[in-house]
């Protein structure tokens, strides 16, 4: 179904400067820490990613942005490269947590 309406950015939709926490500061630490050496294809890519949750009440979209961004920081792409996304949510046992990504040039 198509809906022909603009997008609204994460921008848009909220009011007043998001600031990270220091949850957040310590994850994004420890993702950079344990991303391997990648070339990053450039251009328009796509992306897979794969989020083992332990909770099932854990929305598919929430860790989208972090991962972007982390990815983002490690491989110094833009993420407006980014043409495809495929996202999968898989369950977990609890401390069997996990994200995993590959991407491909399109």
């Amino acid at each position: 179904m198509r809906v022909d309406v603009k997008p609204l950015s994460i921008n848009q939709a909220f009011q007043g400067r998001r600031f990270k926490s220091k949850e957040y500061k310590a994850y994004e630490k420890e993702c950079l820490l344990r991303l391997r050496p990648f070339k990053f294809p450039q251009g328009p890519v796509s992306m897979t990613l794969i989020v083992g949750y332990s909770n099932k009440a854990n929305d598919i979209d929430n860790a989208v942005k972090p991962i972007l961004d982390i990815l983002q920081k490690k491989y110094k792409f833009n993420d407006k490269d980014v043409y495809e996304l495929h996202i999968f949510k898989v369950m977990v046992k609890k401390g069997q947590e996990f994200w995993q990504y590959d991407v491909r040039p399109l």
